[in-house]
């Protein structure tokens, strides 16, 4: 469960116990609100004694300070001043709220001497907190005598010039950190509760805020000929879905972009069988239909001014008596046929289904999926980068410089005739995996062949939305990864 922050914003705090956390970059002398918070000059003797210069994240953190109206004060270092980034204020924003504990009420002094701190800063700060506040521990029933127990609530007032605009800009802060929490929530969740089902009741919900939510079943996918798709799921006694989310946020003629994502609840790798040591993470192999979902929550809970629609296939990949077998040819929607060389390929399955269907239906201005797809761009970017595939260098161009905006970052890795010919099959049209080279690679030019001409964009996330390090705004396993990052681009290119 995740600590509660009730935030707001003013020109000034009452304080009277409780925590006070103060800001300082190297190039200053005292924090913000030292003169208030600090009569006795606690700060400057305690900031001498540690050392502290307020280099980037730092923290200095006194406890009873004399002659002070708190019990306690906790600085945190900005580093310089010139550069400051948004993800500056909302790593300071998280280190900040790690240092809320044993306390329901904090005042944070924003406002640093000789930095102009904006509201949109003081937004990205409190959304900061949002962010580093969550966890998962739904189904922990005791904790132990040393854990900490910290408030389930804690009163949060941001002390800045201009509180007004500070609290607008934080109303799209909220947002987004509920999309991006939502996406977490639904990669930690065990596969025996979360199952195609489940997830598109969650999708479901998203109606509450004005989304169109239309939920696929077999049958249907049955007669829109989605063979790919349904080859994965039927080797499970749990049925798939296909979950369409519409977000009318736009002009009615405006043509809208796409989101598809790769939900395979869980994925033991089917008749070609993953090993069984770590085959447990394999329920966050729906990160991708993950990050779509809290995506248009994040849109229709700011009311973005754009259409969108978030597509996520819904299945589960298990071994069964009734599951494909490596050596079979399916019929996808799009008509090409596909020999099935490893049934542990099968998130491109489900995509490749998906995409068609939406360039179909929706004619999108353009189609970006997200997907945990391989092994292989983990071993080449780690946890660091997403690997980005794409067919147009102007929707690239825009993710990456969105990836940088947000540091969930992406790496352009490249597509061309020798890597596609690699899927070549002797029986179908293609098979759906080209061997262990440049295996990250021949899977998104298999996705590729069913985007036709629409701009396209493939993020293999397999990297980063799950496991991926932990930081000054994620301390999850399931990081909600692709949230933001999509969010900042239909924010900076979309919205009309």
């Amino acid at each position: 469960m995740s600590a509660k922050f009730e935030i707001s914003f003013s020109k000034s705090a009452k304080l009277n116990g409780g925590l006070a956390i103060l800001l300082r970059t190297i190039d200053s002398d005292s924090p913000a609100g030292a003169e208030t918070v600090d009569p006795a000059g606690v700060i400057a003797k305690a900031a001498r004694i540690a050392r502290f210069s307020a280099k980037s994240m730092s923290v200095l953190d006194i406890v009873a300070p004399e002659g002070a109206s708190v019990e306690r004060i906790v600085v945190v270092g900005l580093g310089k001043a010139a550069g400051l980034t948004t993800h500056d204020w909302l790593k300071a924003g998280g280190t900040a709220a790690a240092r809320i504990k044993n306390t329901d009420k904090a005042a944070v002094f924003i406002d640093v001497p000789g930095l102009e701190t904006s509201a949109r800063a003081a937004a990205d700060f409190a959304l900061g907190m949002l962010l580093r506040a969550y966890s998962f521990d739904t189904y922990k029933t005791k904790k132990g005598d040393d854990e900490e127990k910290p408030a389930k609530s804690v009163k949060v007032t941001i002390v800045t010039a201009d509180p007004g605009a500070a609290k607008k800009a934080f109303a799209d802060s909220e947002a987004i950190a509920s999309g991006v929490n939502l996406a977490r929530d639904l990669v930690n969740e065990p596969p025996n509760v979360l199952g195609p089902v489940e997830f598109a009741a969650k999708a479901k919900e998203l109606e509450k805020l004005g989304v169109e939510v239309e939920i696929l079943t077999e049958k249907e996918m049955r007669r829109l000929g989605m063979g790919a798709l349904l080859g994965v799921a039927q080797g499970s006694v749990r049925p798939p879905r296909l979950a369409v989310m519409q977000w009318k946020g736009g002009k009615g003629k405006d043509r809208p972009i796409a989101f598809i994502g790769k939900g395979v609840v869980f994925d033991t790798g089917g008749i070609s069988i993953k090993p069984a040591a770590g085959m447990e993470d394999m329920k966050g192999d729906m990160g991708g239909a993950a990050a779509v979902t809290g995506l248009m929550h994040v849109l229709a809970a700011r009311k973005a001014a754009v259409n969108a629609v978030g597509i996520i296939g819904l299945v589960e990949n298990m071994p069964d008596g009734n599951a494909q077998r490596p050596g079979d040819i399916v019929t996808s929607m799009s008509g090409q046929t596909i020999e099935v060389i490893n049934t542990d390929a099968e998130g491109r399955l489900v995509l490749c289904d998906a995409l068609w269907y939406c360039n179909d239906r929706f004619n999108p201005q353009f189609m970006i999926n997200l997907a945990t797809l391989t092994g292989a761009i983990v071993v080449a970017l780690g946890n660091v980068h997403a690997g980005l595939f794409s067919n147009d260098d102007q929707l690239s161009a825009q993710l990456t410089a969105a990836g940088l905006s947000t540091n969930e970052k992406l790496w352009r890795m490249p597509l061309g005739k020798d890597y596609d010919k690699l899927i070549d099959s002797k029986f179908a049209d293609m098979k759906n995996t080209g061997g262990r080279q440049a295996g990250s690679i021949t899977a998104a030019h298999f996705l590729k062949r069913f985007v036709q001409d629409t701009p396209w964009a493939h993020l293999d996330i397999a990297g980063t939305a799950m496991g991926s390090p932990q930081d000054e705004i994620n301390q999850s396993w399931g990081s909600g990864f692709g949230v933001r990052l999509l969010d900042e681009l239909v924010r900076a290119h979309y919205e009309s």
